[in-house]
């Protein structure tokens, strides 16, 4: 189990310094000079001289990718080219709230996706199946941003039930975060219920086939010990690990939702800063992304192994 724990980390370690090499020579390569930007409409060519000092934009590009990995390695990122701030506290700041998002879309998702992967997979070929699956198929098909607007219209311009837009901390107000989170969280969750059930089902039906489950029925156990017990919790395996692949892509994939309700999460500060052309915020923020996903993927293999003994054994 170590082993292939550490195997997971020299992987991951090629992986995030290609991320982060990526990321700083794509952000330089295009068009546009932010410093014209930072200067105002004087742009004085001193000022200009002076900010190139002081981000280093003087130096070849090598260069500064190695002062900026040495920096990073550090835990400071830079400071934002728009506000003066560090990245470091920037990403502080907005982080908690994306987590926060992430959290209750996927709580969504599995208290959607879980039981109609389940009744779908049991009730083969009825209705049951046939309206799950259509459901799914709509869940993947609409478009996040589409859905978001359209409920804010209908629930919270018409109906008025909950905010339309806007971020409450949940530990400042519990009640108030709800209100704010239901929408975001739905839609989000929504694509992600899809995913989950269609991998439940067809893990509940490759299981459901197997062997010690006619056995189990041979025995003349009650089909809902048969269900729970014997065929949920070796199904269950493969949908922990797309859960937490799915948590992962939440934290790096909220952009159009975030803009949508105007949370300000990561997804928001990432798109000012690009529309900003703010170097020092872009690379920050992708590469506690990508360096965030990657530990994902690595606590998938680590729950892979822990629910399947056959692997710790092997």
């Amino acid at each position: 189990m170590w082993t292939l724990i550490a195997r997971r980390v020299l992987i991951a370690i090629p992986t995030v310094i290609l991320v982060s090499m990526f990321v700083f020579g794509l952000q330089h390569a295009l068009p546009g000079d932010p410093i014209l930007v930072i200067a105002g409409e004087e742009r004085d060519p001193e000022a200009i001289e002076r900010l190139k000092e002081i981000y280093r934009l003087n130096d070849p590009v090598p260069v500064q990718y190695v002062a900026w990995v040495g920096q990073a390695l550090q835990g400071d990122f830079g400071r934002s080219m728009r506000t003066g701030e560090p990245v470091s506290k920037l990403i502080v700041q907005k982080l908690p709230v994306t987590i926060q998002l992430a959290v209750a879309s996927m709580i969504f998702a599995l208290a959607i996706g879980l039981p109609a992967g389940i009744l779908a997979a049991v009730r083969k070929g009825t209705a049951v199946d046939y309206a799950a699956s259509a459901v799914a198929l709509s869940g993947l098909s609409i478009p996040n941003f589409w859905l978001g607007i359209m409920m804010i219209l209908f629930i919270s311009v018409e109906l008025r039930l909950l905010p339309a837009s806007g971020y409450v901390p949940f530990f400042e107000d519990p009640v108030g975060a709800i209100e704010t989170l239901i929408m975001p969280a739905f839609v989000l969750g929504g694509g992600l219920a899809a995913t989950i059930m269609r991998h439940t089902r067809s893990a509940m039906l490759e299981v459901l086939r197997a062997d010690y489950i006619r056995t189990a029925r041979a025995k003349g156990l009650d089909e809902r010990v048969v269900i729970n017990k014997h065929a949920l919790a070796n199904a269950l395996v493969p949908v922990i690990t797309l859960s937490t692949l799915l948590f992962g892509q939440l934290l790096a994939g909220a952009v159009l939702t975030e803009q949508v309700f105007t949370i300000p999460g990561f997804g928001k500060l990432i798109v000012d800063a690009v529309f900003n052309r703010d170097y020092g915020v872009v690379q920050g923020v992708v590469l506690c992304t990508a360096i965030g996903f990657i530990f994902m993927n690595l606590l998938a293999d680590v729950l892979y192994i822990v629910v399947t003994p056959r692997l710790r054994t092997g």
